[in-house]
């Protein structure tokens, strides 16, 4: 840390002793463009950790200065288009965050919580849950939920077990303090962000509700073409600027809780398929499974593997790897 009254020089100083402290590679020469304090006690202390003398200078002419002045320069470049680079970033992040905080006058914003339903071909339903604090994912905080209670398609009715069980596990939580540990659920969000409009935005508001828990829930408002073209809040449609960084801020963390649910989705499906071949196979338990999928990536993979190389894969035998072998050429005739 360095003070805030503290001079040019003992700023230089306390970086040379930081920088230093923090890498291998000492110079035999250190070109400064001041003096400091302690060069003398500076140049023992790095020629003890090269082993070797090291020099210190501070030149006040000819090349070497002229190498300080260019060091200094691209120095102060750099600082300037990092500083430029934190303040688009905050503007996307914090800035957006506070943007949606007004639009929605709200007191304060941190964290928002989004949910989305995904369910494809007949597939078992899932739900996730993505987090963003400050503007940024929280991905430690993110939830998947295989959907329990509900027959076939139907969005509303997952959804209302998704948040039923979130918030549910988060008043458990709560209650419990002494537990060591927790699944992330006792922290409520600032905001829920449902990605449909009013129905999805009732459907959080009746299970709040019912649990006894007043946090406010944002919907989005959807063109004829599905874009998001304003925010359903208080039983009330909002317009929203879409050319501004709250507008972009939601539609990320829209994309996000999709992307998410799909992930987990595409997944499961993955594994249902693996185990619908796989574990057919005489021989073939979960520990043999995996290491094929491992090795091989793919069913069809496996099954254009000879003998030999279905042999060589970790925890397999030549017995195993011929039943694998005949299993899928006799599917195949």
């Amino acid at each position: 840390r360095i003070a805030a009254d503290a001079t040019p020089s003992q700023i230089l100083l306390n970086f040379v002793k930081q920088f230093y402290a923090g890498t291998p590679f000492i110079p035999k020469e250190l070109m400064l463009q001041r003096d400091i304090d302690e060069i003398e006690v500076l140049e023992e202390w790095l020629s003890k950790k090269r082993g070797q003398k090291v020099h210190i200078r501070v030149p006040k002419k000819g090349t070497k200065e002229k190498l300080v002045e260019l060091a200094a320069r691209n120095a102060r470049m750099v600082l300037t288009q990092d500083k430029e680079k934190l303040k688009r970033e905050e503007g996307r992040t914090i800035g957006a965050m506070k943007e949606i905080c007004d639009l929605l006058e709200l007191d304060s914003l941190q964290r928002v919580e989004s949910y989305d339903i995904s369910n494809i071909s007949g597939f078992e339903s899932v739900g996730s849950m993505v987090v963003y604090e400050k503007g940024k994912p929280k991905r430690n905080d993110y939830r998947k939920f295989k959907i329990k209670s509900v027959q076939g398609p139907d969005d509303y009715a997952s959804m209302e077990e998704v948040l039923t069980r979130r918030f549910r596990r988060g008043i458990e939580e709560q209650k419990d303090k002494e537990e060591e540990e927790f699944s992330g659920f006792s922290q409520f969000p600032d905001l829920i962000l449902m990605d449909g409009g009013r129905g999805q935005v009732n459907i959080a508001l009746k299970v709040l509700g019912e649990l006894g828990i007043d946090i406010p829930v944002c919907g989005m408002v959807k063109d004829d073409n599905h874009r998001t073209r304003g925010v359903y809040f208080n039983n009330v449609e909002i317009p929203i600027d879409t050319s501004s960084e709250g507008f972009h801020l939601v539609t990320r963390i829209q994309d996000e809780a999709h992307r998410f649910a799909i992930e987990y989705h595409r997944s499961l499906r993955s594994k249902e398929q693996v185990h619908s071949v796989l574990d057919d196979i005489p021989g073939i338990g979960e520990t043999r499974r995996k290491a094929l999928m491992r090795r091989f990536r793919s069913i069809e993979n496996i099954r254009d593997a000879s003998v030999e190389e279905l042999s060589q894969t970790e925890s397999m035998n030549m017995q195993s790897a011929e039943s694998v072998y005949t299993f899928f050429h006799k599917i195949q005739h």
